[in-house]
């Protein structure tokens, strides 16, 4: 969990910057296969290898695409700092998800967050709009883009 506290004020400023970069978490079949599980998703693409390897221009096995978008929720929480007087946090939607590229199984990911709104919806109420992208190491294009939206209660 990021250690950094930052007042409704501060957060506001940073408005347009981007606010956090978590670090690199490696998506593992056994990830995949456990998502597969719980979704009842069980596509060759995301845990047959061979058929994954000859029948697709992946080169193996890929992740679930909400399988990466799920991680972001673990990467805002390391990367980006608690904001002050937060009684509770709750994922308000998104507004605009884009699967970009294929996450391979052992491929390392990693989210970067720019605050995109701060909006004060009634007293003790924010929005709080990031605009979130989920990166490959070692690959030029993001897995995901998306414009995601956080409600904060505040006490």
């Amino acid at each position: 969990m990021n250690s950094t506290v930052l007042t409704v004020a501060e957060l506001k400023a940073k408005v347009g910057q981007e606010i956090g970069c978590a670090s690199w978490l490696t998506i593992s079949q056994e990830m995949i296969n456990t998502f597969a599980n719980l979704t009842n998703d069980h596509q060759y693409i995301h845990v047959n290898q061979s058929r994954a390897v000859t029948e697709t221009p992946y080169g193996g096995t890929i992740a679930h695409g909400f399988l990466t978008l799920s991680m972001l929720t673990q990467m805002l929480v390391s990367a980006v700092p608690h904001i002050e007087g937060t009684s509770t946090s709750i994922n308000y939607g998104f507004d605009k998800v884009r699967f970009l590229s294929p996450v391979l199984s052992g491929s390392a990911i990693r989210g970067r967050f720019k605050l995109a709104a701060v909006d004060e919806r009634m007293p003790n109420e924010l929005t709080v709009r990031y605009d979130a992208t989920l990166e490959i190491r070692d690959n030029d294009r993001p897995a995901l883009f998306a414009e995601w939206l956080v409600r904060l209660y505040l006490r």
